[in-house]
């Protein structure tokens, strides 16, 4: 069966004959961002109780996506990258500025901050281009992918889809190390949460910053709370 011309476009990419290979390299876990030392409150989640096994982790993800920073990651991203698109470095700056003022944690941001700072560094390093510019201080991770998507021509759709499995599949990787599932059960709840993650990148990609908003307070307060838990195995 022959490939017509939008696949061979998505395949391709835009910009530079690299097409999906460089996102599929940056959200590797060996890509050195330090993704594996964060679980965005799981580990709160799971001492708390919360999360027991794959049916209640499968319930807890797709709040946090679809309600909580899945989501807002998914707005930021866009804008991010059209920003780059239009090399346009004020509205850049204005993308990862409001991003980083919506960690509603001192964990939380440092979870995005040192993962997007990390990223953008290495991806400057290994993955340069011309359009890709070098954002000075912290940087959000979801704007940081942004940028570089853009700069390298991979098309966005599959940058959000993308980002957003990724995220599901580190906060499984988490759960797993933390032990209420297994690596099958884990392999389960991936499977379980696909469908959302491409509802939430087709949805995402044509809305205004004024859009993001979240109602994981329970989780949010649950960063605060992880601070000063008795045993933690990650930062977050």
């Amino acid at each position: 069966m022959g490939m017509d011309m939008d696949d061979a476009f998505l395949l391709k990419g835009a910009g530079n004959g690299h097409g999906i290979l460089p996102i599929l390299a940056w959200l590797s876990p060996t890509y050195p961002v330090g993704s594996y030392a964060y679980s965005h409150t799981l580990e709160w989640a799971v001492d708390a109780g919360d999360v027991t096994n794959d049916e209640n982790l499968v319930a807890w993800l797709k709040d946090q996506m679809t309600l909580g920073f899945g989501r807002n990651d998914a707005i930021l991203l866009s804008h991010a990258y059209r920003a780059v698109e239009a090399d346009d470095a004020t509205a850049l700056e204005g993308v990862n500025d409001l991003a980083l003022a919506l960690c509603p944690s001192g964990e939380l941001y440092l979870e995005t901050s040192q993962q997007g700072r990390s990223f953008l560094d290495a991806t400057l390093a290994a993955w340069p281009a011309p359009g890709l510019i070098d954002l000075k201080g912290d940087v959000a991770f979801p704007v940081a992918i942004g940028m570089a998507a853009a700069a390298h021509g991979v098309p966005l759709p599959i940058t959000l889809s993308a980002y957003l499995f990724c995220l599901v599949q580190t906060l499984v990787s988490a759960a797993i190390r933390l032990a209420p599932i297994g690596q099958t059960a884990g392999t389960r709840v991936c499977a379980a949460l696909a469908l959302a993650v491409q509802e939430i990148a087709q949805e995402t990609i044509s809305l205004s910053l004024d859009d993001i908003g979240g109602t994981t307070f329970r989780a949010d307060l649950g960063s605060f709370h992880h601070e000063d838990q008795y045993t933690r195995l990650f930062r977050s």
